[in-house]
């Protein structure tokens, strides 16, 4: 709905108008214009407005766009501007948001009620414009002039560059068009006006649009359903990512719906947007006078006041609504919220974390600070502020994080990291997100502080971050340990965090388990930490070979996660600037709809492919230096050199991935970086697999690992379908039995894939690189609760594990041909230790599954026996730190030990 354009009937200017306008100066009132040093300086920090330090929620009123007078300006005459603004200041309202360029006397008055106005330019956007050069460049020329005629005015809140640019003008142009287009326009009004704040108002139908240059995003949005509207904002702060989210237009038509469903549309309305983490919303609009494309429009009334400036049920409705705090909550929805802070040597950044903690605004919290054996002056530091802080012998993060859980009193548990510092309103986005969902666990985004140096910059910008990864909008399949919150109830039944997990891991590890366990982890956008990233290539070298050993105990513990040569696929999407994009062989496709007819057109990313996916693996580093290996025995026998281009090829697409990955759009702190700066983030995307890909080996996570033996010489050899059979006494079901088996392999360490709907096997195990088994179980009926079982195990050679095979076998019979009997005898090498691989991969596979189908028949299970003997949980672990811990509780002046 392009609301804001038109011209056409025109009206006087009444001489009343004229008079007021002259009396509006000589009252001493100054014009904007000449308060221009004074001009509140708005800015970007996160998912938030601020005004200079304070942060600036958007309490918005649309005005127009109005009958135009003879002069052609589309606004009231200025004594009518006036009694509107004093109304809407009166009301509780910030800002006004107009379709077309106001005039000087309407900023003033905004000026003298301490109202913002977001100013519309308006253009020719409901007709292709960009078929007509001239048109495309007078449409730029006269964006930069608008912007520039109000430089520096201090009641300008930001400009619009468009609005609603029609869906089948976008398809008509496409997509990349447009953006370019948007982009240019963004620039120019930036060069008129560098301090002001510059947007688009989207909307659902083109939110396909990749707008990341802007400021923040705006969208206009009409949908009558709570859940609806709950839903869609969950999308939009998705497309949003790190930038603010603005409601450029919500609103309700009083004339079809009636005044009383207007206002109580209204209130649940911004009520949602405030809960969602949008940083303001405009609600449309001020009036029922609305002037479109020439004519009066009288058959819609969208106004909080009539024609005739008579407040309706919604104004008071939207009034009270925004003169609370936006996320202003009751004692019943202020959950008691354990704010824990886990720290080994962190006195570097602890004090910054500390302060933070205290300015929080949430009234029914606690905050336990757990030094884990720190050396530094962590705990002098700590003893300044009033927390709880628990002294423990070093033991590693996870057994730090579950001494808080023992000591915490509050029902939900909120883990944040020493070198991380949350928003004021971190726990009540929290609270609000639980009190509306039944997640077991929730977290948020963790952003890099905008007054960190240029290295800490790109290290935000380069792969390895905390990450966040959805299933959908509103559900998460992990959220980060800097900023991760649990139910207690849930926590203490999974029995806390896995000390095994001494640095990293700990997170993802609990995320699993609590997934497994049958419960959801929710996210929400604007409970936002800041979190300090590495500021030195060293340090940075040193986190990321950490989290290559995590995801080594990882893998250890989840197999069934990790795919053959040792890479996590995760179920959703991830969400991070410094994730290294695929080379795509297929494009994104958008949902237009039969004819471009759908209301929401998303876009739609194919999933990556096995071979896309292969060289965002740190294991592609290996195939790299086989190649070089093998390249450079060409120089002893000449064929082998063709390994060269090869070579260079994959080296290639590492540098080509790093630089695509690397200059996509980057987050604000590193908006104006040098091209040296620029250069580092690709390095630091050549080099972070690299260092994970050190952390892994060392821990044992190596393409040619076997995670299952067994007496594997009985079955050496085996390469025929082998069958197990079982006589029974105990009468189960097929899929009793296939589920009995499948706990067993896989507490054994077999990968085990159940078979889809359409495939004729039970079950494909895999062991290695080389094994690749189907399993499929037939049971026979013999009466009296009798069975007899079939396991047939057919061993399979996929042709890429073929051609690994083949590839040294032909080239080692090629050399010999040739007479180079030394390179012959080293690829025979290869050959061999691949055959071998493979022989005792499967040979392992089957005796672990011999095993595996033996073994249910008995009492008890492999791993309910380990379950008994373990004779230890991770809960006990944590119950006995806490027993030794040294607690010390600063209240006041006191402390007690």
């Amino acid at each position: 709905m392009n609301k804001g354009e038109g011209l056409g009937v025109k009206r006087k200017p009444s001489v009343e108008s004229q008079e007021f306008k002259q009396e509006f100066k000589q009252d001493g009132v100054k014009s904007a214009f000449e308060n221009s040093e004074q001009s509140i300086k708005f800015n970007i920090k996160g998912k938030f407005l601020y005004a200079y330090e304070e942060k600036y929620y958007i309490k918005g009123i649309t005005y127009g766009t109005f009958t135009p007078d003879e002069d052609g300006v589309n606004y009231p005459p200025a004594e009518i501007v006036e009694k509107d603004f004093f109304m809407m200041a009166e009301n509780g309202f910030n800002a006004v948001r107009t379709y077309t360029i106001p005039p000087s006397y309407l900023l003033e008055l905004a000026g003298k009620y301490d109202l913002h106005v977001m100013i519309g330019i308006p253009w020719e956007q409901h007709i292709a414009f960009l078929d007509i050069h001239q048109l495309r460049n007078d449409i730029i020329k006269r964006v930069r002039e608008s912007v520039a005629r109000y430089k520096g005015n201090s009641a300008v809140l930001c400009y619009t560059i468009g609005n609603e640019i029609p869906a089948p003008i976008v398809r008509w142009h496409g997509k990349a068009k447009i953006e370019r287009f948007l982009k240019q326009l963004f620039y120019a009004a930036k060069e008129a006006d560098p301090d002001r704040l510059i947007t688009y108002v989207n909307y659902p139908t083109t939110e396909y649009l990749n707008l990341s240059f802007l400021d923040f995003v705006s969208f206009n949005v009409y949908l009558e359903s709570p859940e609806k509207l709950q839903s869609y904002l969950s999308k939009l702060q998705n497309i949003a990512g790190d930038k603010p989210l603005i409601l450029a237009e919500i609103g309700i038509d009083s004339a079809s719906h009636g005044a009383l469903n207007q206002a109580n549309f209204l209130k649940w309305q911004l009520t949602t947007a405030f809960a969602k983490g949008c940083a303001g919303a405009f609600v449309f609009a001020w009036t029922d006078e609305w002037w479109r494309g020439g004519y009066e429009i009288e058959d819609w009334d969208f106004g909080l006041v009539d024609r005739q400036r008579n407040p309706k049920p919604a104004l008071n409705s939207v009034s009270s609504c925004i003169r609370q705090n936006p996320l202003s909550l009751t004692a019943s929805e202020s959950p008691f919220i354990s704010v824990i802070v886990c720290s080994y040597n962190g006195a570097r950044t602890i004090r910054g974390c500390m302060e933070a903690l205290q300015k929080l605004d949430y009234p029914n919290k606690e905050i336990i600070v757990v030094n884990d054996g720190s050396t530094d002056d962590l705990e002098k530091i700590v003893k300044e502020y009033p927390v709880k802080l628990i002294s423990t012998p070093n033991r590693g993060l996870s057994s730090a994080r579950n001494t808080g859980l023992a000591s915490a009193e509050g029902e939900i548990i909120a883990y944040l990291d020493d070198d991380a510092f949350p928003d004021s309103h971190w726990l009540q986005y929290l609270a609000s997100a639980y009190n509306c969902s039944s997640h077991a666990g929730i977290g948020g985004p963790n952003l890099p502080p905008l007054e960190d140096g240029p290295i800490a910059a790109c290290v935000a910008n380069a792969p390895g971050g905390p990450i966040h990864v959805l299933l959908s909008d509103e559900i998460a399949e992990h959220i980060p340990g800097c900023n991760m919150s649990f139910k207690k109830e849930v926590l203490m039944e999974i029995e806390g965090f896995d000390p095994n997990f001494r640095v990293a891991g700990d997170d993802v590890d609990v995320c699993w388990r609590i997934q497994s366990a049958g419960y959801t982890l929710g996210f929400h956008p604007a409970a936002v930490v800041w979190h300090h990233r590495r500021a030195c290539l060293k340090s940075y070298w040193n986190q990321q070979k950490g989290y290559g050993k995590a995801e080594a105990l990882l893998e250890a513990k989840w197999p069934l996660k990790y795919n053959r040569l040792g890479h996590l696929t995760w179920g959703g999407r991830i969400y991070s600037s410094g994730v290294t994009l695929p080379l795509k062989i297929n494009k994104d496709k958008i949902y237009y709809g039969t004819w471009g007819s759908a209301l929401f057109q998303s876009v739609y990313q194919p999933a990556d492919n096995f071979w896309t996916a292969i060289p965002l693996m740190p294991e592609w580093y290996f195939l790299v230096t086989l190649l070089g290996i093998t390249g450079s025995l060409g120089f002893l026998w000449s064929p082998l050199l063709w390994f060269w281009p090869f070579f260079v090829l994959a080296i290639l697409i590492v540098f080509v991935q790093a630089t695509i990955s690397a200059v996509r759009p980057i987050r604000r702190s590193c908006k104006k970086m040098r091209v040296k700066y620029r250069l580092l983030v690709i390095v630091l995307y050549v080099m972070q697999p690299l260092a994970r890909l050190y952390g892994r080996l060392a821990h044992g996570l190596t393409p040619w690992r076997t995670r299952c033996s067994g007496r594997t010489s009985r079955f050496l050899f085996q390469f025929q379908p082998t069958v197990f059979t079982y006589w029974s006494d105990r009468w189960q079901s097929a899929e009793g039995w296939l589920t009995e088996i499948e706990k067993e392999l896989i507490y054994l360490k077999l990968r085990v894939k159940r078979g889809g709907e359409f495939d004729p096997f039970d079950m494909q195990l895999q062991n290695g690189l080389f094994c690749n088994n189907k399993v499929i179980l037939a049971v026979e009926e013999h009466g009296g609760g009798n069975q007899f079982l079939r396991f047939k195990c057919i061993p399979k050679v996929s042709v890429t594990e073929g051609v690994v095979l083949a590839i040294p076998a032909l080239l080692a019979f090629s050399a010999w041909a040739d007479g180079e009997y030394l390179v012959s005898l080293v690829l025979t090498v290869i050959f061999l230790a691949l055959l071998s691989k493979l022989v005792y991969e499967h040979a392992a596979c089957l005796s672990c599954l011999y095993a595996a189908f033996h073994q249910v028949s008995k009492k008890k299970s492999y791993s309910e026996k380990a379950a008994v003997t373990k004779g230890r949980t991770f809960f006990s672990d944590f119950k006995e730190s806490a027993a030794m811990a040294t607690v010390s509780a600063k209240i006041g002046n006191k402390y007690v030990k």
